[in-house]
């Protein structure tokens, strides 16, 4: 049995590490404690999704997961089209606190990055191109993105306009006739 020790640990790293653990056995057990409850929520869900045994018990307030993989579970995939574009127009997500916001951009692109099936592109306007310039977190996540392959897209009159000329660190700038064939052309448009 494999042990993962997910204590401390807050989304979505415990799922990672439970996909990464699963993705190295061809069948077997894993056990994953975690001290939270959304992460075993998390961790249960992605196992049922992915056709997977699993139990759970609660011991002196840390959960231990086990999870069972069989040779013969079915195959299941949350792959999606190769003609998914991601548009992102801020260096947060959502609209509640900045800082939460931030952390949680910062989770969406790592995530994204331990992710098999990815998009073709990624557009960043607005706000969005401080990421692929002055953001270093993000900045080295999108380069790992490149390297697999996604188009990495700014808008040039959002640099401009941020006097980012000179700062961008991953992809290429663009223009507004280029961002809008690349959404047309898209079968899926996904925004943070």
């Amino acid at each position: 049995m494999i042990k993962i020790d997910a204590i401390g640990q807050t989304c979505p790293m415990p799922v990672i590490m439970t996909k990464k653990a699963l993705k190295n056995i061809i069948e077997g057990e894993i056990e994953v404690s975690i001290d939270n409850i959304i992460s075993k929520e998390n961790i249960e869900k992605f196992a049922k999704e992915m056709g997977f045994a699993c139990t759970s018990i609660l011991e002196d307030g840390v959960y231990k997961i086990t999870i069972i993989k069989t040779s013969d579970a079915p195959k299941k995939s949350l792959a999606h089209s190769d003609n998914t574009v991601i548009v992102v127009e801020a260096d947060a997500m959502g609209q509640g606190d900045l800082e939460l916001g931030r952390t949680l951009i910062k989770g969406f692109f790592y995530t994204l990055t331990e992710m098999e099936s990815l998009p073709k592109t990624i557009i960043f306007y607005n706000r969005g191109v401080f990421l692929v310039s002055e953001i270093q977190d993000s900045i080295e996540d999108l380069k790992v993105l490149e390297e697999r392959g996604v188009e990495i897209l700014s808008c040039g009159a959002c640099v401009n306009f941020y006097n980012l000329q000179n700062s961008v660190k991953v992809g290429k700038i663009t223009n507004m006739l280029n961002i809008i064939e690349t959404q047309m052309n898209a079968t899926r448009i996904i925004k943070p």
